[in-house]
């Protein structure tokens, strides 16, 4: 595939993830970190260590909440890291599943919790594959692996355009109410 397709394909990605609030601005800052610090592969070891992190969580969740008598606390705590994860990594969609989620925790609602625990899966899961492709194809894209300098400034233009796009039609933001 030509190097402009891919970026075509990046740029779509990014625009679908900002789009749908599945990240938010604290990704592009992830980005800018690693542009200060020059740091090749900070954004890929970073969402790598999440979605590692993450998946653990989500396990431990699931074996908690089948548990005869569930241990609301701990179900909590893991929750508030996972949140705090999503948060680091400008996760939004799972970071408020994790919010709804603690809040279900503290009324100590079983089946709520379950719920939500399928709420933050399919969130994270989804978030996860498109980390994954993109981590796939910025090598690609860019002049070196996971060479963020020209990936920070797609991000930034998508991210901006996508703020226009907000401005131009305030009926986007009706997805977001």
């Amino acid at each position: 595939m030509a190097a402009a397709a891919l970026r075509e394909q990046l740029n779509a990605l990014l625009s679908s993830m900002y789009a749908s609030g599945l990240v938010d601005d604290q990704f592009q800052q992830l980005q800018m970190l690693q542009d200060d610090g020059g740091t090749p592969g900070f954004v890929a070891e970073v969402v790598t260590l999440f979605c590692d992190d993450a998946d653990r969580i989500i396990s431990e969740l699931a074996a908690l909440l089948e548990q005869p008598v569930v241990d609301f606390d701990k179900v909590d705590a893991y929750v508030h890291q996972l949140k705090g994860s999503s948060a680091s990594v400008g996760a939004q969609k799972v970071k408020f599943t994790c919010m709804q989620f603690r809040e279900l925790c503290q009324h100590k609602n079983r089946d709520g919790c379950i719920m939500a625990l399928t709420l933050v899966r399919n969130e994270f899961y989804d978030l996860r594959n498109k980390f994954q492709t993109m981590l796939q194809v910025v090598p690609y894209v860019l002049k070196g692996p996971f060479d963020f300098q020209v990936f920070t400034g797609i991000v930034k233009m998508e991210h901006m355009l996508l703020k226009l796009k907000r401005i131009a039609c305030p009926c986007f933001l009706l997805k977001f109410v």
